[in-house]
């Protein structure tokens, strides 16, 4: 096999984190790539389930001897500590390597600490090669750890003039089955997923990641998350069925804001507690507009439909905008085709102090 750039192999061990998004939390998503001394692949690996073998132990496990002297090429700061599993550090020393390139620094106090238990053992470390390619595939785990609390993602489905029903309040469906199939791929990569009480009085949804075209759940589920500041949710509803764990947040067990409803910053501080490092809003409009109003929005998903309603509850309620120079301002960063519906992702803009 040809010998591969350092930078090449960081492309690769990137890539290769992405297969564990929604089955490693609450540890982060890790490639690793190991090269020989002369820079030819020998071992390659990422961490594929939260209690399993770490990126650098499956790519060491494949390299065997020919990790000595050679590279290891990893997305995260190999870990310091002993958890579940013992510190990549103390493996990566045991097998001789001779170098380790590292994307991005371990912001978890509990981990960190890996590079320079490895500097100290005499490894050359190398640090920031593809930083920004690696921060962006593992940003939700990674922002979470740096503030305390889970990105968070609100998608909503609309027509084209942001109507989420019609006047008569029926919805199913706006979007088409492809978009509702994208949308449970999504849900699969998060921790999990939040609802008003108010969707669930009107829609009772499942909250569920599911196969559409059988019914079949997926393996891992997301904690279902009601928001319900007065405990109104009923006993058969649906996020009770047992499918997936579910929390009744309820202001008198998470805390109350000024306005007697569920403290939001307060509810995705429990959330980070209990592991959560991404989750998923999905309903209703007047929660979304709690979460915007108080900045707690990390990304935007819409699924838009070509439709026009004309009338009819709006997918996004009171979000603290007053006027137009107070509008949320976006930064579009995708727009993909979902059969005939539109999925646009955006990020909210930092306002300035």
């Amino acid at each position: 096999m040809a010998s591969v750039t350092v930078d090449e192999a960081m492309r690769r061990a990137v890539a290769l984190a992405t297969r564990g998004l929604g089955a490693t939390s609450p540890n982060p998503i890790v490639g690793c790539v190991l090269l020989d001394a002369d820079g030819e692949v020998v071992g390659e690996g990422f961490h594929a389930y939260a209690g399993g073998p770490h990126a650098e132990i499956v790519a060491l496990a494949q390299a065997g001897r020919r990790a000595r002297g050679g590279t290891a090429v990893v997305t995260l700061e190999p870990c310091d500590h002993t958890g579940r599993t013992g510190p990549c550090s103390h493996a990566l020393i045991a097998a001789g390597v001779a170098r380790v390139v590292i994307a991005v620094p371990d912001p978890n106090p509990v981990a960190s600490g890996g590079a320079a238990t490895l500097r100290a053992a005499g490894v050359r470390v190398t640090l920031g090669v593809r930083a920004a390619e690696a921060e962006a595939g593992n940003v939700a785990w990674l922002t979470s750890m740096r503030r305390g609390w889970p990105y968070l993602i609100w998608k909503y489905a609309a027509t084209l003039d942001g109507r989420s029903a019609a006047a008569d309040g029926t919805s199913m469906w706006i979007t088409s089955e492809a978009a509702r199939t994208d949308v449970h791929a999504l849900r699969g990569t998060v921790d999990a997923v939040l609802a008003g009480v108010g969707t669930v009085l009107a829609d009772d949804p499942r909250l569920t990641a599911r196969n559409l075209r059988d019914g079949t759940l997926a393996i891992r589920q997301p904690l279902r998350v009601v928001v319900d500041s007065s405990g109104r949710t009923p006993a058969d509803a649906r996020v009770r069925d047992g499918a997936a764990r579910t929390w009744v947040a309820t202001a008198a067990e998470v805390g109350a804001g000024p306005d007697g409803r569920v403290d939001l910053a307060a509810l995705l501080a429990e959330l980070h507690h209990r592991g959560v490092r991404a989750a998923l809003l999905e309903g209703g409009p007047t929660l979304a507009g709690a979460f915007l109003a108080a900045g707690l929005v990390d990304r935007i998903v819409g699924y838009v439909a070509p439709k026009l309603l004309g009338a009819g509850p709006t997918a996004l309620a009171d979000a603290g905008v007053p006027t137009i120079a107070d509008a949320i301002d976006l930064e579009i960063t995708d727009v993909t085709p979902v059969g005939p519906d539109l999925r646009i992702t955006a990020l909210p803009r930092k306002r300035e102090a």
